[in-house]
């Protein structure tokens, strides 16, 4: 059986091997899509429809007679052609484009394994407070009796409750005082 070691060595590796891979894919697509290319987009002309073409060419050379071929219309009608062309030279980095992904999906896989962290502790973590659970089960002496008619019941959202309460701890407080204030007038 193997090790812990021997295991993370193996798991490197394989990320290592699958790093490399991707690498030479991604060489072998970048010879396919260069940072630099001129775009021409030329509109329908006569019999022949339009047609966008994109091909690797400085930026001098970026032009209708550099970029368009095969010439889609005979001799006499390639500068009418070409003048309803619009070429574009364009620029592009690859590398910065690869690099925000990366770290786009890196941040947003390490938020996943974030959560996915707090779902499985967050129930380790959490244990039940006995104060709260006192006073859950507190009987409340407002359930006891009746509504009196003209007073509102005790109403369900979370201020009304936690006004309530307050109430309650004041008349304990004040009841509290009051034996104290009666202990000492004995003394």
């Amino acid at each position: 059986m193997p090790s812990c070691g021997e295991g993370s060595w193996t798991l490197a590796a394989v990320a290592l091997v699958t790093l490399f891979l991707l690498d030479n894919v991604a060489a072998t697509q970048a010879k396919n899509f260069d940072d630099v290319r001129c775009k021409c987009i030329c509109p329908p002309y006569r019999n022949h429809s339009g047609h966008i073409y994109n091909r690797n060419f400085t930026q001098k050379d970026c032009n209708c007679l550099h970029v368009v071929d095969p010439m889609p219309v005979p001799g006499n009608d390639v500068e009418a052609y070409c003048l309803l062309c619009e070429c574009k030279y364009e620029e592009r980095s690859t590398n910065t484009i690869k690099v925000t992904i990366i770290i786009f999906l890196s941040v947003v896989g390490a938020l996943l394994l974030y959560m996915l962290f707090l779902l499985l502790v967050d129930p380790l973590i959490r244990k039940p407070d006995p104060l709260a659970q006192t006073l859950h089960n507190e009987e409340d002496p407002e359930e006891m009796h009746p509504p009196v008619s003209g007073v509102a019941p005790r109403g369900n959202t979370v201020l009304e409750r936690v006004e309530g309460a307050q109430q309650r701890w004041k008349k304990q407080v004040q009841e509290q005082r009051k034996t104290v204030f009666d202990r000492h007038k004995m003394l």
